[in-house]
């Protein structure tokens, strides 16, 4: 009965008017900003992220969430229509997706990934519904030692699932955590690594850094890449999908609802290896495999639904952990943080109406974008021919503007400058700045735990190895270091992630 109760105070906060509105607010503008070819929802969240900081709490992530998935789901119209995944787990949709289109089918296909989204959104919600409380309870057994051994692990398990070097991302995750520990000292409040400047006391603005490493380096790359800059897309026509294509994608929906739901949490890159590894599984079971490639509908249905499905799930770490599994969370994260919210498992008892509210406002999110978004797809094809000379110069301005309005400051416009041009470096030295960002959120946490645990044992480091919990969570990290640095697995890992190349 518990469930039903804080479902029913989950829908009686997702439905006040406010909040749809802000839902929807939230899918429309994700999903505008996801169409564009080579953004994708990160980028998205870190330049939208400015405007919802005037807001209350609830609405605020509400529409940061419906921004989330919004943009996955632009993601995957620009992989279909042009060929040019929005974000790294629509690659997989282009493969048949785009065949499907260039055959004159792009409607079927679209409809296939709205709707195996829709239900996998639908389901992974439940999940997260059913299992956040229960791992939230087992969480409030932690103490400090514990939550250092977790930051380690999530740290430790995003490099193993990332994408290329080793050394480069486990390099970016140390950049991230000294980053963080930019401004003044947490207990003795000595300015640390601040260069005399005022402006740094107070640490690095998260949404500075988010929005330079993610947005405005995004937009340099997509800049200099011609491929980027030219699309033909046809006209769309005959949306809904023939009896035959319902009867193929039941089965393909079903299983990749399933696997997404459970890749979903993990750290790094979850979505990705969920739409990934439900594509291979369909390519496998499938009776006729040499139909993938040419314009398979299961080759879409799937892949979206286990990475609609794995978007939902990714929530459960932050909600009862407040574990980033990726780095759209670990924005999210600032969310909860710059709204006065320390996300983790307390926010279940001192915020119910927002955690609830929160999971509801998936189920009427991901209807809005079922009932939205294919009678407007007419409206992305058309967004999709605005030159990208103009479109560029004015996401920056609006990103510059909503980041100068949170504290009317130059300085944290100057620094999305700077951190745009590092991360455009970055990309082009081969670093993710993922494991940057989940290093910059994380690392304060890390260092706060670390020292914690140590005053509270008398300076004693046993204290790690010691508590059972604790010893298990650093030996978990040590075997996915272990797993990181293998080789054969990390070619295997190369082969994985080309298709995003």
């Amino acid at each position: 009965m518990d469930l039903l109760d804080n479902l029913a105070l989950g829908l009686e906060t997702a439905f006040q008017l406010e909040n749809v509105l802000y839902c929807l607010l939230g899918v429309v503008l994700g999903t505008a900003v996801g169409v564009l070819p080579g953004i994708g929802p990160t980028a998205t969240i870190a330049m939208l992220l400015p405007i919802t900081f005037s807001l209350e709490p609830v609405p605020a992530l509400i529409m940061l969430a419906g921004i989330y998935y919004g943009a996955q789901y632009g993601g995957s119209t620009t992989a279909i229509l042009i060929n040019l995944p929005g974000e790294s787990s629509a690659a997989v949709t282009a493969i048949d997706g785009h065949e499907m289109a260039r055959q004159g089918r792009a409607g079927p296909a679209l409809a296939a990934a709205a709707l195996g989204s829709f239900f996998a959104g639908t389901v992974a919600t439940v999940v997260l519904a059913v299992f956040a409380p229960p791992l939230a309870r087992a969480a409030l057994q932690f103490g400090s030692a514990e939550y250092f051994s977790l930051v380690v692990l999530g740290l430790i398990a995003s490099i193993a699932l990332a994408r290329g070097s080793t050394l480069k991302a486990l390099a970016m995750i140390t950049l991230g955590v000294l980053l963080g520990t930019v401004g003044q000292d947490i207990y003795t409040g000595t300015p640390r690594f601040t260069m005399g400047a005022r402006e740094l006391f107070g640490g690095l603005d998260f949404v500075s850094v988010a929005v330079g490493v993610f947005g405005v380096a995004e937009i340099l790359r997509n800049l200099e890449n011609e491929k980027t800059r030219t699309a033909l897309v046809r006209r769309v026509s005959g949306l809904w999908p023939s009896r035959e294509d319902l009867r193929r994608i039941v089965g393909p929906v079903l299983r990749g609802t399933g696997l997404g739901s459970l890749l979903g949490v993990l750290p790094g890159g979850g979505h990705v290896l969920a739409a990934f590894a439900s594509y291979s599984v369909e390519k496998r079971i499938s009776k006729t495999p040499e139909r993938f490639g040419r314009g398979a509908i299961e080759g879409v249905a799937a892949p979206e639904s286990a990475n609609n499905a794995a978007a939902q799930t990714s929530f459960i770490p932050l909600l009862t952990l407040g574990l980033p599994a990726h780095p759209v969370m670990a924005l999210m994260i600032g969310a909860f943080i710059v709204q006065g919210i320390t996300p983790g498992p307390n926010v279940i008892d001192e915020q119910p109406a927002l955690f609830w509210g929160l999971i509801a406002s998936m189920w009427i999110g991901n209807l809005l974008l079922v009932m939205l978004n294919l009678p407007l797809i007419g409206l992305w094809v058309r967004m999709l021919a605005i030159p990208y000379q103009w479109l560029f110069p004015a996401i920056v301005v609006f990103a510059a503007i909503g980041t100068f309005s949170l504290d009317f400051n130059a300085f944290d416009v100057y620094a999305v400058a700077v951190f745009g041009v590092l991360g455009y470096v970055l990309i082009k030295c081969g670093c993710e700045p993922a494991p940057l960002l989940l290093g910059f959120v994380l690392g304060p946490l890390l260092e706060e735990h670390l020292r914690r645990a140590l005053i509270i044992s008398r300076g004693d480091p046993s204290v790690f190895v010691t508590r059972p919990i604790s010893a298990v969570l650093l030996a978990l990290a040590l075997g996915a270091l272990v797993v990181a640095v293998l080789p054969a697995i990390r070619r295997k890992r190369e082969e994985v992630f080309v298709e995003d190349d």
